[in-house]
């Protein structure tokens, strides 16, 4: 395999887990609206 394809590689695992980690916070902050629902 020639370097340029070992960086590709690496630069999509390296954007997966940043996607991943960004999705996460995203789905467990707590929303104002969630709260408000309880609420009722």
């Amino acid at each position: 395999m020639s370097s340029f394809w070992i960086k590709v590689v690496m630069l999509i695992i390296v954007a997966h887990f940043i996607v991943g980690i960004g999705y996460l916070a995203f789905k467990l902050s707590p929303k104002k609206k969630d709260k408000d629902e309880k609420k009722d």
